[in-house]
């Protein structure tokens, strides 16, 4: 019940900026809000959820799901589950099939993420802020809401970065 009065509040908390790559705090909630309750819909919707390692992001409304599921099955339903959300204008879903990946290996995407979010910060042509940087089994993915020549040089700067093995652009072009 709490989860539903939240989700209704924050729904109308979003509003508007003239910057359209600068997100409010209404939503930001928003977006937490929605990987809250995908993440818990999708474990509640089969018991095969239950061994799956499951990454739920969301950015202005769009979701990336990454992670490992142990079939087509439950990969097609956590998608069903995530676009059946009212706030959700879209889902990239990116779970692979297979068991969960290790706690070194999880460990070791944290510490690319860090690296490329460092680098980030650092390029003077990105603006770090309005990138967010997801890593999963060595697979970085950026999202946000840039320019296309942002998002060129943010992709730049990830694939620079050691151990990046691949990059995922989830971005909403300005």
């Amino acid at each position: 019940m709490l989860l539903l009065l939240c989700g209704s509040v924050f729904s109308g908390c979003a509003g508007y900026s003239r910057d359209p790559t600068q997100r409010t705090t209404g939503a930001v909630l928003d977006d937490q809000f929605i990987e809250m309750q995908v993440k818990r819909d999708i474990r509640k919707s089969d018991d095969g959820f239950r061994s799956a390692h499951l990454v739920v992001v969301s950015y202005n409304g769009v979701v990336l799901l990454a992670g490992q599921v142990e079939n087509e099955r439950l990969r097609a339903q956590a998608e069903d589950v995530a676009r059946q959300m009212r706030a959700v204008r879209r889902v990239h879903n990116e779970l692979t099939i297979g068991g969960p990946i290790s706690l070194p290996t999880r460990t070791a995407d944290s510490w690319l993420t860090a690296k490329v979010k460092t680098q980030l910060l650092a390029d003077d042509e990105v603006v770090a802020g309005h990138v967010k940087v997801v890593t999963e089994n060595g697979i970085v993915y950026l999202m946000g809401m840039i320019t296309r020549a942002e998002a060129d040089r943010a992709t730049e700067v990830a694939r620079s970065v050691f151990g990046v093995q691949k990059i995922v652009k989830v971005f909403e072009y300005l």
